[in-house]
């Protein structure tokens, strides 16, 4: 173990003693945990969620700088108000030069450098936009984007606008909207009122989300904090008229809805005559809200806390909240997880609501649950279903799924809750290996491939008792202590592709199809037949890796915005054009992207471009489910996300032979169950920097060569996955593990508040 490895263990061990010492401590709580305190009487709900508030007030703070041309000082600004507190901005900013290299020759557009200016939705707000990085160890995360605290839950009626009614009338000039909302009670109020009907004897059949205090990417609905899908828009009201479903059974479970997270920005853009000005370099994959500034990793404030949901990771992982509330469209919960050292649990499309969320409700998006612990992750998603109608929503077409895809009994019944020495409750399982996920592209994979590999084979296998096989991929090797898939996925691909989606062989590689093989016409019906029945060859292209390319990418945001701003029913913010127009976004290209969609107004939605995703989902769970019953196999597992986290500022390693550095999304076009869970630390890392193109005119982000150390050990994790309604053995196999490992650690720079 690496002496820094070393030294943050045992901080995190004196940190656990000390909250033992001083009674209930909020850090590393569980939903059992919180709930037997109150039990106890050791708290009660509301010092719950007191606590919590404290640690927001002294870890939600800004953790990044704006990068200017010399790095000279700006003046002191005040932010947003969360937790009581304004955020502060560094004066200090970061010269550019020092990670973009031979600014001195670049003749392209003038950067998009960072600056200061007032939001739209509140000009006494300022916000940081253009290009910034992340502070070294800045000891602040900026994970939650507005708190349930009443007067500053919301812009609309904010301070008196949203004074409790027993104060009296509103006060002059408020929108009338706000005598609604100030009746609704903040989390201080909820927690205050569980409090005084259930003492110390909460009903836990009736309320099993008992004061778990929740938190809400801000791409779903929340009817009593600020809702705006991550972006400086300024609604007649911004708080959304009611909850998506998920947020509402949760609520009515007990749990306290206690804030949204920062989440990427709901984007409605394309290209067009306008073209911006201004160069952005930097930031792309990483989470950052126009309205509520920048996520930052908590185990390196230097690093990404993970796309879209990073919010909901870095506030579960500092332990700002009991669970967050995620959404993923292609890993947006898993990533975040493993970049925060948590546990993330997504089920099958449709066995969760997608109600009122911005931009999400089509094939790819479902909502999930990240926690400490997979057992709270598990018990959350049991919350999000209907004590009636179980995952159905009328609201929601992608509920309409069999009853036969969910269990008799709730998920959390599954959790293997321990590892007993010589137990083994993973036998009779087993477990496939995914090695086209393990391939080493590039010196960064390396570390944690390997790390991976030998915690399939010395936990999975040999402790807990699973049986593995593996895929074979030939840039990976054929590995002689792991028996392989006899019917591999390629099989898979050969036997339902040319009947269900024959187009796929029409995709081009210059002038010849990209899946020609050698004496035959991969286009022709004989040909397919011939592969259909395993008689012709599949090309070597057609892998787990390329197959997730040359689907439909028509921009779907057009149905997906309209449909959402027709639902919420704004009084300003009716179309995109109204939402364009009262919007700020951090940078000049994307301001310029909004104004076109705004300008085009498109109305043909028709897919355009690749192969229908919707068919696809259908065709790969055919594909995936005949290899799974080929083999004999229950559970996948593999690298969540094989490469170590990026600095803010830059961006991921880029895409290398079919791997996505975001790691593989096969789950997310499946819609079939995922989980993530702490796999261990890695401090080694190549990091991608960028270089000035032979024209002088742009840069490009290429891979690192030059091995170096992060600051701090950054989280990575295993990803467990299944087919269609297999949830009861993904939580099984992905349980076992972490009973057996406990390898989550809290960040040693987040500890309780002194």
């Amino acid at each position: 173990m690496r002496k820094s490895l070393l030294s943050a263990v045992i901080t995190g061990l004196l940190l656990s003693t000390s909250a033992q010492a001083a009674g209930f401590q909020i850090e590393e709580a569980t939903i059992d945990g919180i709930q037997n305190a109150i039990k106890s009487g050791q708290t009660t709900c509301k010092g719950i969620v007191e606590a919590y508030i404290a640690r927001a007030k002294a870890y939600n703070g800004i953790c990044t700088q704006m990068v200017t041309p010399d790095g000279a000082p700006v003046p002191a600004v005040k932010g947003l108000v969360r937790a009581g507190v304004a955020a502060s901005f560094p004066t200090q900013t970061r010269a550019a030069s020092t990670f973009i290299p031979n600014l001195d020759q670049y003749q392209g557009p003038p950067l998009d450098y960072g600056h200061m200016e007032a939001t739209a939705s509140d000009p006494s707000v300022q916000q940081q936009y253009g290009m910034v990085v992340g502070s070294k160890d800045a000891g602040q995360v900026n994970a939650l984007e507005s708190i349930n605290i009443r007067g500053e839950r919301s812009v609309t009626c904010n301070g008196a606008f949203d004074a409790h009614p027993s104060t009296g009338p509103l006060p002059a000039g408020a929108p009338a909207a706000c005598e609604t909302f100030r009746r609704l009670p903040d989390a201080l109020e909820r927690a205050a009122e569980l409090d005084k009907q259930y003492g110390r004897k909460p009903d836990l059949a009736k309320l099993p989300m008992y004061c778990a205090v929740i938190t809400v990417k801000d791409w779903y609905d929340v009817k009593d904090i600020r809702s705006t899908g991550g972006n400086d828009v300024a609604y007649a009201m911004d708080a959304a008229p009611r909850d998506s479903t998920m947020v509402a059974q949760l609520r009515d479970k007990g749990a306290i809805i206690y804030a949204v997270t920062i989440a990427a920005e709901v984007g409605h853009g394309t290209s067009g005559p306008a073209k911006a000005a201004k160069s952005f370099i930097g930031g792309g994959g990483t989470i950052r809200s126009s309205w509520a500034g920048h996520v930052c990793n908590p185990y390196d404030t230097e690093r990404s806390a993970g796309p879209s949901s990073g919010g909901a990771g870095a506030a579960v992982s500092a332990n700002l909240a009991t669970c967050s509330v995620c959404e993923t469209t292609g890993g947006s919960c898993r990533e975040p997880a493993n970049q925060n050292a948590a546990a993330s649990f997504v089920t099958t499309k449709g066995l969760t609501s997608e109600d009122n969320s911005a931009t999400a409700a089509f094939i790819n998006h479902r909502p999930g649950a990240i926690c400490r612990t997979l057992g709270d992750a598990a018990r959350v998603v049991d919350a999000m279903k209907d004590p009636k109608d179980g995952n159905f929503d009328t609201r929601d077409i992608f509920t309409a799924t069999p009853k036969a895809l969910l269990p008799k009994e709730p998920y959390a019944s599954f959790i293997v809750r321990n590892a007993k020495t010589g137990a083994k409750p993973l036998a009779g399982m087993r477990i496939g290996v995914v090695r086209e996920y393990m391939v080493k592209h590039t010196p960064n994979d390396v570390a944690i491939s390997d790390a991976v590999d030998a915690e399939i084979k010395a936990v999975l296998r040999d402790k807990l008792g699973a049986d593995i096989v593996e895929s074979v991929d030939p840039k990976y090797g054929d590995d002689p202590a792991v028996p392989n898939m006899r019917y591999t996925f390629a099989d898979g691909f050969a036997e339902t592709i040319p009947i269900s989606a024959p187009e796929y062989f029409y995709q081009m590689a210059g002038a010849a199809p990209e899946f020609a093989v050698p004496g035959y016409d991969v286009r022709s019906r004989d040909y397919l037949v011939k592969l259909s029945l395993r008689r012709a060859p599949l090309s070597d292209k057609l892998n787990m890796r390329r197959i997730l390319d040359g689907l439909d990418n028509t921009n779907r945001d057009a149905f997906s915005m309209a449909r959402y701003l027709l639902e919420r029913g704004d009084a300003k913010i009716t179309d995109w054009a109204a939402y364009a127009a009262n919007s700020k976004w951090r940078s000049e290209e994307q301001a310029v992207a909004s104004a076109n969609a705004a300008t085009q107004n498109i109305q043909d939605i028709r897919a355009t471009r690749g192969i229908d995703r919707v068919k696809m989902q259908t065709v790969f769970r055919l594909a995936i489910t005949k290899v799974m019953r080929e083999n004999h196999i229950d559970v996948f597992v593999h690298p969540n996300v094989g490469l170590p986290q990026w600095k803010i500022g830059t961006d991921r390693e880029p895409t290398v032979d079919g791997r996505a550095a975001a790691g593989p999304s096969i789950t997310d076009l499946l819609g079939s169950p995922e989980i993530t869970v702490p796999a261990g630390f890695n401090q080694v890392v190549y990091d991608p920097h960028y270089e000035l193109s032979a024209d002088k005119k742009s840069y490009a982000l290429v891979t690192g060569k030059e091995r170096a150390m992060m600051n701090h050990p950054m989280p990575f994790s295993i990803a467990f996955w299944a087919g269609a309604g297999d949830e009861p053995s993904v939580l099984k196999a992905a349980s076992a593990y972490e009973a057996a490992t406990k390898h989550r650690m809290p960040p040693a720079g987040f500890g309780p508040v002194k």
